[in-house]
């Protein structure tokens, strides 16, 4: 059975989004509480421009959405069931030894 193309759309658009450390990192932040962009920056220790530009790669990728207070903006997961998710992956990836790579790596070019 295929898989329709909108829940392909979405997976990729996931991994996109995991695939740099610095995203994961944002994202877990806004799985503990929404943030303003300067407050984020600053718990993760990156210039607000890095920071801005990883934000916009979330939003394009459907994970958080901003929020607007007054004359700031907030982010937060895109919904409640995103942090569930990035959850279900972090317990998944602690299942992971970590000196060891996928054994096609060298050969393949991946992981």
């Amino acid at each position: 059975m295929l898989t329709p193309a909108p829940d392909i759309e979405a997976l990729a658009r996931f991994g996109r989004a995991l695939a740099d450390p610095i995203r994961c990192r944002i994202l877990l932040a806004l799985r503990e509480a929404p943030a303003h962009p300067a407050d984020l920056a600053d718990a993760l220790e990156i210039s607000r421009t890095r920071l801005s530009n990883h934000l916009a790669c979330l939003r394009d990728c459907g994970l958080v959405v901003a929020v607007p207070v007054g004359r700031r903006t907030r982010y937060e997961l895109a919904g409640e069931r995103l942090g569930h998710a990035l959850d279900d992956l972090r317990t998944a990836v602690l299942a992971v030894e970590a000196d060891r790579t996928c054994p096609d790596a060298e050969t393949k070019g991946c992981c």
